[in-house]
Parts: C-alpha cells; sequence; structure tokens
C-alpha cells in the first residue's frame, strides 16, 4: 500500500500546464504470499483469509489518519486464479469496506505501462518485463508506442521448476522470439525490468544509474545459487520472502532477455502502485493527464 501526496509546480491549481509529481508519505509492504496457498490448492485458504482481512483493516486505519480522498486496491494473479475469490472480495467489503477490484493480466500489463511509458524515449525498442509471483507480464514498445503486450502463467512462486512452469516458459520465449521478428528484427531491443526482485538485483550488483548489463545479471545468478535460503537471509540479508524468490524471477528475466537478444536491462524502480496512483490521478482531473514524475 502506498499513499502519495500529490505536488504540483504552479501556485497550487492543477491544469493540463502544471508539472505534476508524486512523493510518498507512506509506503507499507507486507508478503502476504495468497499465491503459494493458491497456485496448489486452487483457493485462498482460511489461514490466510483471515491474515487479509486484518491487512485491509491496517490499511483501512492508515487511511483514515492521512484523511484518504479517493483510493484504487487491485487483486492479480492469485485472486484471477482462486476458485473463492469472488467471495473473499464480498467478505473483505462487507468487513472492512475496502472494494477489491480483480484486474486480469491484460489489464495489469497496461497499467504498469502507464508508469513505465514515461520515462521510454522515441527511436529506442523496448521489451518491459515484469516478474510477479504467479505471472510475468510482457510488453514490447517502439518508443512510447505498445507494439506487442501478453501474459504468461509463471512468476517468482510459481517459477520454470514447476510442471505448470516447464510448459509455460518455452510458450512465453517463443512468444518473445516472434515478436521480435516481427516488429524487431534486426533492431536493438533494450529490456526494462520492473518488481521487486529486479529492484533488489540491482541494488546486490551495485550498479550505478539504472541499467545493468546482462552479463552482471548472470554473474550475480550464479553468486546466488551456492547459498541456502538460510544463508540468504542472515549472511546476504534478505528479507525471507525475497529469498525464496530472487532466483526464480532472476531466471526468467535472463531467459527473457536472451529470447529477445537484449544485452541491457533498464530498472526504473517503478510498478503497479505507480501505474495505479496515476489512474487514480487521471480519474479526479478535469483534463486528460500525459506525464507523471515519481519522487
Amino acid at each position: 500500500m502506498q499513499i502519495s501526496r500529490v505536488l504540483t509546480g504552479d501556485a497550487g491549481e492543477l491544469s493540463p500546464k502544471s508539472t505534476i509529481s508524486f512523493k510518498r508519505i507512506e509506503y507499507t509492504r507486507f508478503a502476504l504470499r495468497l499465491g503459494k496457498d493458491v497456485f496448489y490448492h486452487q483457493k485462498i485458504t482460511d489461514d490466510k483469509k483471515e491474515k487479509l482481512l486484518k491487512l485491509c483493516q491496517v490499511f483501512k486505519l492508515l487511511m483514515e489518519l492521512h484523511e484518504v480522498e479517493d483510493y484504487l486496491a487491485f487483486a492479480t494473479s492469485a485472486f484471477r486464479e482462486a476458485v473463492n475469490s469472488t467471495e473473499v472480495v464480498k467478505l473483505l467489503l462487507k468487513q472492512t469496506g475496502i472494494s477489491l477490484e480483480i484486474i486480469d493480466g491484460q489489464q495489469e500489463a497496461a497499467i504498469l505501462g502507464q508508469a513505465v511509458r514515461n520515462g521510454l524515449e522515441n527511436g529506442k525498442n523496448y521489451l518491459h518485463i515484469d516478474v510477479g509471483g504467479g505471472s510475468t507480464e510482457l510488453n514490447f514498445y517502439a518508443g512510447r508506442e505498445k507494439m506487442a503486450s501478453q501474459s504468461f502463467r509463471i512468476g517468482s512462486i510459481r517459477g520454470g521448476s514447476t510442471t505448470e512452469g516447464h510448459l509455460v516458459m518455452p510458450q512465453m520465449l517463443a512468444w518473445v522470439r516472434e515478436m521480435k521478428e516481427t516488429h524487431f528484427a534486426g533492431k536493438k531491443i533494450l529490456a526494462v525490468g520492473t518488481g521487486g526482485n529486479i529492484n533488489k538485483v540491482h541494488t546486490l550488483i551495485k550498479a550505478p544509474g539504472y541499467l545493468l548489463e546482462r552479463e552482471d545479471i548472470y554473474t550475480l545468478r550464479i553468486y546466488l545459487a551456492r547459498f541456502s535460503f538460510k544463508q540468504k537471509v542472515h549472511i546476504l540479508k534478505l528479507n525471507p520472502d525475497r529469498a525464496d524468490t530472487i532466483l526464480p524471477a532472476t531466471e526468467i528475466y535472463l531467459n527473457t532477455m536472451e529470447s529477445a537478444e537484449a544485452t541491457q536491462m533498464l530498472v526504473p524502480k517503478v510498478g503497479l502502485k505507480d501505474g495505479m496512483l496515476q489512474l487514480l490521478l487521471q480519474k479526479n482531473l478535469p483534463f486528460e493527464l500525459h506525464d507523471l514524475t515519481f519522487i
């Protein structure tokens, strides 16, 4: 959950010529890991349901304290596949007052694109890769124009080592090669990576700026593979939910980059929450919004 304040470069009134940016004033993250149950049991278990209710009650109180006037609450991969997702959405609304919207993979990719597109340059070609727990969203861009988009049921929790992952990974990489040949034959592609795991990879590599070399990501993957889960937590100081997902996620990023023949990755450190903030602001503006800055 992110609570932000909207800033303008004008005297206070928003207009189409305003310089608009977000300043984060509250950021609360809790790794509930709904997908771990859903991907194996096809439902949100009673234990996770109770924790989700408590978490939403916390969010509701935070919004009241910050006097939030409007909000968005989206559910992604785990809720899309849980057989009891509708029941849980109704329960959350009844007990917490929070209206949760389940979005499909294409919507998720589009919202992510809202935030990423602001940093893309004309004359360059991009493959945006966002690896979540249960799905990977891919977007090809020529400048800021989206050329192709697809969501795949593979992620850092439901990784390539699972039975489903073994089937989905080749399909995803074949799609990347096909789109590369169709839209960007003979042209250079720059990868854009979003998601908590690639942000952590960027931090561990300690690269200057926001650009990573594919070879450096590959070297880090080999290094991380030497550590057990406990060693990742105690020696590398990774959070437990990051320690068991960073390697599967890195594998997806690398395989996708190789299929697109991308040798570099831009890591802008924006994600779904930033696209949601842009949607929320657009919803409350009397004019069309084009560019934003996240600070």
